[in-house]
């Protein structure tokens, strides 16, 4: 792992308190799962679709300075670099500025809703900065020139737009060193203009559906900006003779935007689930938001190659009984996440979360919000009728951080479950934790803090409920 930016001391202002941090997350998985059946939890993403990709390092990137609490910290400001699953490149800009990164974590595209730009009214302002720098501008020349400066750099170019980028993103004291970034960070600042969030590049709505066989399931629309994409029907033996078709009932392997999918599931078909997956080659849209599963750092797109991007979308039917199906989302919002069950079938589905019932009823579509902590990670499994099982992890990313020096250091010997909602081992905001004003400086640079973070671990046990006949 390594951090998003190096820390230095400044000269002048005594050892830097803000130290760069490695934060390491376990998820604590303990007890046993209750289910319906033997069936093994699907994992379902918080996304609907979209690219994934693996973060590297910083490839371009200049220095910058943050001041905070009367001290100066050094820090390296540019654009990381991540590659495609499937191929393609991304370059990003961070948008977390004192949370760490992680190198070589997977990371997913996302709506702004589940990031710390939800309800940061400038936003759009960092949209605007993105689509008017470096790299979309990549006349460096004629960007200068907009900027009041000569000679501008790659290097100069990167630092002043991150510069920008945080001065919104995290409402940071910060200023480039090299005095031609600086200049550009300021021109970017002062004539950023909100713009609205850019569409996915590929995303399912819904991704799950649920009936009875002989229906036709669905629909699941198709949202993106590539010409086409091509369909994967279910593979799985269990599916067999399940098709994915329009709404006419005819068989598709390619669709658009707009497109409505449905599978269409044989009358003597057993009560069973399947997955549908679509996939084009596109580009990403410049200022999408990028999360990890993991505790690293928030990333905005400010560049993209041609690139390969999915989604999926699963069925759930049964001949009678519950038929729910499930679905999670990040809520930042709300501080939390929310879980969508949608009762497709002729009996009430209730399940107990964090020991509170709820019932939704036949016909009926509810999302419970579970409350978590910042920076908390989550494993919530949910049994459903049929053996059906979905499970949905992560880690609860919704705020920019306040000072690194303002809480002291913790190290845990082994991560320990914290309660939904409530204190976090010893109550100290792991993605802050930072070095004294005693920190040791050796060869010029902070010594990493290692942090392991609890897990939030529920199981959601599905009540039985007898099926009508």
């Amino acid at each position: 792992m390594s951090s998003a930016f190096s820390v230095l001391p400044t000269r002048g202002r005594g050892a830097a308190r803000l130290a760069a941090v490695a934060l390491v997350w376990g998820l604590a998985a303990a007890g046993t799962i209750a289910a319906a059946g033997t069936a093994t939890a699907d994992e379902a993403p918080q996304s609907q679709g979209g690219a994934t990709a693996t973060i590297g390092d910083l490839k371009t990137y200049g220095s910058a300075v943050i001041h905070e609490n009367g001290e100066d910290s050094w820090v390296s400001a540019g654009l990381f670099e991540m590659s495609v699953d499937d191929g393609g490149m991304l370059q990003t800009y961070c948008v977390d500025l004192h949370n760490p990164t992680q190198r070589d974590t997977k990371y997913q595209e996302t709506s702004w809703s589940g990031t710390s730009l939800n309800g940061n009214k400038d936003a759009g302002r960092i949209r605007w900065i993105l689509q008017n720098s470096y790299p979309q501008v990549n006349d460096l020349a004629a960007l200068a020139q907009k900027a009041g400066v000569t000679g501008l750099t790659e290097q100069d170019a990167a630092a002043g737009t991150q510069v920008a980028i945080w001065r919104y993103s995290d409402g940071a004291d910060v200023d480039a060193v090299d005095p031609r970034a600086e200049k550009l960070a300021d021109y970017l600042q002062k004539n950023a203009r909100n713009l609205p969030e850019p569409e996915a590049s590929l995303t399912l709505a819904p991704t799950a559906v649920s009936g009875h066989p002989g229906e036709r399931l669905g629909p699941v629309t198709v949202h993106t900006n590539a010409s086409s994409v091509t369909v994967t029907p279910p593979m799985d033996t269990a599916a067999s003779g399940v098709k994915i078709v329009d709404k006419d009932g005819k068989a598709v392997t390619s669709a658009v935007d707009g497109s409505r999918l449905f599978f269409d599931v044989p009358k003597d078909s057993a009560d069973g689930s399947a997955s549908l997956t679509v996939q084009a080659s596109t580009t990403v849209p410049v200022g999408r938001a990028f999360i990890s599963e993991t505790r690293s750092q928030t990333q905005i797109l400010a560049g993209s190659s041609e690139s390969t991007v999915s989604a999926s979308a699963t069925a759930n039917w049964a001949a009678q009984g519950a038929i729910p199906a499930l679905s999670a989302g990040r809520n930042c919002g709300k501080g939390g996440v929310d879980i969508t069950a949608a009762n497709s079938g002729d009996a009430a589905f209730t399940f107990e979360l964090m020991g509170v019932e709820h019932t939704v009823a036949a016909g009926v579509s509810q999302t419970v919000t579970i409350p978590l902590q910042e920076d908390q990670a989550y494993d919530f499994t949910i049994s459903g009728p049929n053996g059906v099982e979905k499970r949905f992890k992560g880690v609860l990313d919704c705020k920019t951080q306040g000072t690194a020096s303002d809480v002291s250091a913790q190290t845990l010997s082994e991560p320990s479950p914290a309660s939904v909602g409530g204190t976090s081992g010893g109550g100290t905001d792991l993605a802050e934790t930072g070095g004294s004003g005693t920190t040791p400086i050796i060869a010029g640079a902070a010594i990493a803090l290692v942090v392991i973070g609890g897990a939030v671990v529920v199981f959601v046990r599905r009540k039985q409920t007898p099926p009508q006949v």
